[in-house]
């Protein structure tokens, strides 16, 4: 077995537990929800008014962002896209060993995990994703998401971090030259 491969094998654990992760407890929160949230748009409420569970679905993207009666399509290829997006970001994160690389793959298995989760949901319910957290006070309320929203956020969050945090430890050798200091 060579070095990188040895290597490789705890990111790869991290990465697909991670994505595995998300998705099982995406589905399954989905399918409870479908079950005992009914009828749609109903609140139940969790912590007072602020934290409700109400039975949504989306047939657009985020925030309910439509493109017609193809969103479910478009969107699905869209989040084709993304995870093959996220998959060569991981693959390219998984061969080194800087410091940060187990958050920024816990971050892309996040992010992978929740746009697989959204895309599966948009297959498996004509209706649309499957959305059901409902956080607010009074009629100020956020957009109604779901797990696999919440893996996304924090996945591109923790992502950004993590590579806002790698820019310092690029050795000088290795940065990008200024523009006006390289013409000179």
């Amino acid at each position: 077995m060579t070095e990188s491969s040895a290597s490789g094998r705890p990111n790869a654990l991290l990465f697909w537990s991670t994505a595995a992760t998300v998705v099982t407890a995406d589905l399954v929160s989905k399918l409870l929800a479908e079950r005992f949230l009914m009828p749609r748009y109903l609140p139940h409420r969790v912590i007072g008014d602020f934290v409700r569970f109400t039975l949504a679905y989306n047939p657009g993207a985020a925030f309910s962002m439509s493109l017609g009666e193809y969103s479910r399509y478009i969107f699905g290829a869209f989040a084709l896209i993304a995870l093959v997006v996220l998959w060569r970001l991981y693959q390219m994160t998984g061969r080194g060993e800087r410091n940060g690389d187990r958050l920024r793959v816990l971050a892309l298995g996040l992010a992978f995990g929740g746009a697989a989760g959204n895309l599966l949901d948009r297959f498996r319910s004509a209706a649309g994703v499957v959305d059901f957290i409902d956080i607010g006070m009074g009629d100020v309320r956020f957009w109604t998401f779901n797990v696999a929203d919440s893996a996304v956020t924090v996945g591109a969050l923790a992502l950004a971090w993590s590579l806002s945090r790698a820019e310092g430890e690029i050795p000088p050798s290795q940065k990008t030259p200024d523009l006006p200091n390289a013409l000179l």
